[in-house]
């Protein structure tokens, strides 16, 4: 049986996730659009009607580019994701085994890797997701023309001088239930699979 590296799977965790970020931005691109619409006043919604509709209309309106405005972070936070999903749910599974007895990969023993690898890409990508989402959703200033965020790093800076650091961090909790959520139910799911492939 092949043995990944520590380095192998942080590696091959932000490439995965990286690449299949940048494939899947036009569909990130209009889910933000769509949920921030009914946000803004009457007067500056878009008013998309499905996600048709809205892949149409920001093709037609804004270019095939807009699609993969704000693609940098979102390719970004999904490498982190990778990596501290893959690469650290693996070695918590570990730690669990040795200082909690655990069963190694029992429903115990994945749950409680997969909550705590959430914790941390949690925590490190919520800036970018933040990030993400004011570049997906955001508008040209009506007197310059200009779109207030150009880059991740840019976008970051300007949020947390304006409304503070922790603005980053707006909607932590449901962001954590989400991710934690994600990860224990994908691994639970991977492990079922990869017991039934050895058994049958």
């Amino acid at each position: 049986m092949l043995t990944l590296l520590f380095s192998h799977r942080v590696g091959l965790g932000a490439l995965s996730g990286g690449m299949a970020a940048y494939m899947s931005c036009p569909m990130e691109v209009s889910v933000v659009r769509m949920s921030n619409d009914s946000t803004l006043p009457a007067n500056e919604r878009r008013n998309y009607k499905n996600v048709f509709d809205t892949l149409t209309r920001i093709s037609k309106e804004e270019g095939i580019t807009a699609f993969w405005r704000g693609s940098a972070p979102f390719v970004q936070r999904a490498m982190m994701v990778g990596v501290f999903q893959v690469a650290f749910y693996d070695q918590f599974k570990d730690i669990y085994v040795n200082l909690a007895g655990q069963q190694k990969n029992s429903i115990p023993n994945i749950f409680c890797a997969a909550m705590t690898s959430g914790i941390i890409y949690s925590t490190a990508t919520m800036p970018l997701e933040a990030s993400k989402n004011r570049m997906a959703a955001q508008k040209p200033d009506p007197a310059t023309g200009k779109l207030p965020y150009r880059g991740t790093l840019q976008t970051i800076r300007t949020v947390a001088a304006k409304e503070g650091f922790l603005a980053l961090y707006k909607g932590f909790f449901p962001y954590y239930v989400r991710c934690g959520g994600h990860t224990v139910g994908m691994f639970i799911c991977v492990q079922l699979l990869r017991d039934a492939y050895m058994t049958y």
